[in-house]
């Protein structure tokens, strides 16, 4: 082999292992720029009254995913707080970037989603670019249907999150709020 074929093969071999590692699924570190813990504070309207929220989320490894922990504690007017809080594991699936929960373990100890036409949500989330989303489907009591989306967009201050509640189509919420790294 002449000093010039050998040229061209190792570039043919840089070229090709390139194609692969551009063709391959993105490596679990992806999710791991979204790790640590944030919180931030917003406010928002309730029928004609602002009330200020407090937000904190955790976002942090899992043996075969990750888990989101989040919690929302809003001051009502007379000064009482309503908290809300969740955690929820996701496991990677077939399908590049996109989650599913594993909120219960089923009868042979695996995690699966819970069950969205007994009143249970139905969550997942997904990984594009900058933003981990996670959605939450409810099917209601009449059939319709309600969307909770939780946008949460790496920025270098920690993240920037953008929350949307829309049923049936009609949106009766969007929220948006810094949430500041803490770790």
């Amino acid at each position: 082999m002449t000093s010039m074929e050998f040229i061209r093969a190792s570039a043919l071999v840089i070229c090709f292992t390139l194609m692969v590692a551009a063709a391959a699924p993105a490596a679990a570190s992806d999710i791991e720029a979204f790790y640590g813990e944030f919180e931030g504070e917003t406010v928002t309207d309730y029928n004609g009254v602002l009330r200020k929220r407090d937000l904190r989320v955790k976002i942090s490894p899992h043996p075969d995913g990750f888990t989101v922990d989040w919690t929302s504690v809003t001051r009502k007017s007379d000064g009482k707080l309503k908290r809300k809080a969740y955690s929820i594991n996701f496991l990677p699936t077939r399908r590049k970037n996109i989650y599913r929960s594993g909120e219960r373990t089923d009868m042979f100890g695996n995690a699966v989603p819970l069950d969205p036409l007994t009143g249970e949500p139905f969550v997942w989330a997904r990984l594009h670019e900058d933003t981990l989303t996670v959605f939450a489907l409810h099917v209601l009591e009449d059939g319709g249907y309600e969307m909770q989306t939780y946008a949460r967009t790496r920025i270098p201050e920690g993240l920037a999150l953008v929350y949307s509640r829309v049923r049936d189509g009609e949106n009766l919420r969007t929220v948006e709020a810094a949430l500041l790294e803490v770790n």
